[in-house]
């Protein structure tokens, strides 16, 4: 039977069940990982100061009398707003056109992505090994955390990272949640991009953390709003988290954008958080540039993770890496691990195979994928920007384009979100629109469909706003002219 690898770093000899028995011998007392036994003790005298306290809570509370079952208000108060912009969608697929759902941003659901050979044969050996069934650190196996360090080596400027600075999460979204909660209290705020991913609102909201709303300019490839983003900033503000490359817009900072982002959060001592699970997904012509590798006097918390450069989204498997060379953190480092208590780990199969997986999958493998992401792309940019009333705006990285809706030049539709209603009703083409990510006016499409999905997809698009599209009239015309001529001397 093997045994686990869970049983790393510390390590005592129970002095339970050491006396002599009746065979004279003392028993075999295994290794005992050190943070299961301080939880098994701090359980046990949790359960003794409930014993002690029953009756008191018995006498000062009143029996209740009826079923007056509550939510609690973090579940009450947790809201996934694509989920609830989409499921109050009234939508009725055109049966005569096969549905086209460019709505996921799940790479594997058509099929054409797939994890190489090695990421899965990486898991097997794993599997088989029968050395990680049992619960690891709770920041992850060391083995691990020292793959994941080496991997990311490019995010430190003298590429060296520590593995005690990196923490295993069930996801990069985990990893999102354990900075901010880390970070940030009740009553404070965090900014995070708009448009943006609408998991960092739902990671927030319940909690009493405000959201402050950072802009993004489309004309300017989806840059920050340096001076709106600065007049955001007040004492309350626990972090700046930067999402680059961008999920909706497919944009990647350049090293000069990133430098004044660092600025503004060092001169406001703000420590940053760092979305960059796409780091690896950019296009020819752009280059990603870890924002830790531009400062040494920002804290900097990385969140990265397997799920979009592997194609393994449903592996839940993502990580943080501490950037933070001047200890300016403080307790929150503290905080940030002990987040990591609160589901014992993450998934210890995949901790296992992290190291071949990071190492032994090819350089051709991304290749290729960042070939049909770039391909795709190209392909919608040039069918839909010869659409009338939509602007697609060609991304560089990540896996999304943001096209922009004149939704005045399509008046039979209140908003974004009916454009997108009835596109699928007509067309079998579903997009998620633009008020999903705090950016109304706008639709998302993912790029990793088939190319033949992407080009019959276009093609819907563009006879639904050919259908749809109304040209100015001549009043209005001759009316924007004289608004045009009109000069206040």
């Amino acid at each position: 039977m093997p045994s686990s690898v869970a049983n790393e770093g510390y390590k005592y000899q129970s002095s339970i069940g050491s006396r002599n028995t009746s065979s004279g011998s003392p028993p075999v007392v295994p290794n005992v990982d050190v943070d299961v036994v301080d939880e098994s003790i701090a359980q046990l005298q949790l359960d003794t100061h409930h014993a002690h306290n029953q009756d008191a809570v018995v006498v000062s509370n009143k029996l209740r009398s009826a079923w007056k079952v509550k939510g609690s208000s973090l579940s009450l108060n947790t809201h996934n707003r694509i989920r609830n912009i989409v499921e109050a969608l009234k939508i009725k697929p055109n049966p005569l056109k096969p549905m086209i759902p460019l709505s996921i941003g799940d790479p594997t659901i058509f099929g054409n992505l797939k994890a190489a050979d090695e990421t899965m044969k990486a898991v097997l050996k794993s599997v088989e090994s029968g050395k990680f069934n049992g619960y690891a650190h709770t920041q992850g196996h060391e083995a691990s955390r020292v793959a994941v360090a080496k991997y990311s080596a490019h995010q430190r400027i003298d590429g060296d990272i520590d593995p005690n600075d990196v923490v295993l999460c069930s996801g990069c979204s985990a990893a999102l949640e354990y900075c901010i909660l880390a970070l940030a209290d009740r009553g404070q705020n965090v900014l995070v991009p708009r448009p943006g991913f609408c998991l960092y609102h739902t990671l927030t909201e319940g909690l009493g953390i405000e959201v402050r709303y950072y802009d993004l300019l489309p004309e300017l490839e989806w840059r920050a709003d340096l001076k709106q983003l600065e007049s955001l900033i007040d004492e309350n503000t626990a972090a700046l988290l930067i999402n680059n490359p961008s999920n909706p817009c497919g944009s990647v900072f350049d090293k000069e954008h990133l430098m004044q982002l660092v600025d503004i959060c060092e001169r406001h001592y703000l420590p940053i958080i760092a979305d960059e699970i796409y780091e690896h997904f950019v296009f020819p012509g752009s280059h990603h540039v870890a924002v830790s590798n531009l400062t040494r006097e920002v804290p900097v918390l990385s969140c990265g993770g397997l799920t979009k450069r592997f194609l393994v989204p449903g592996w839940r498997m993502g990580w943080i890496i501490v950037h933070d060379q001047h200890k300016r953190l403080g307790n929150a480092l503290t905080g940030l691990k002990n987040m990591c208590g609160r589901i014992l780990g993450s998934n210890t199969i995949i901790q296992g195979a992290l190291p071949d997986i990071l190492t032994k999958t090819p350089q051709s493998y991304f290749d290729g994928v960042i070939d049909v992401l770039h391909s795709n792309a190209q392909l919608a940019y040039k069918l839909l920007k010869q659409v009338r009333g939509i602007n697609p705006i060609m991304p560089n990285g990540a896996m999304y384009m943001m096209i922009g809706v004149c939704i005045e030049r399509f008046p039979e539709f209140k908003d974004d979100t009916h454009f997108v209603q009835e596109l699928v009703n007509e067309q079998s083409v579903f997009c998620l629109p633009g008020s999903c990510f705090e950016y109304p006016g706008y639709v998302r499409i993912v790029l990793t469909v088939p190319s033949t999905m992407i080009e019959e997809a276009c093609v819907r698009i563009a006879e639904f706003c050919e259908a749809h599209f109304k040209k100015e009239s001549r009043a209005l015309i001759e009316h924007n002219l004289l608004d045009d001529a009109h000069v206040d001397y």
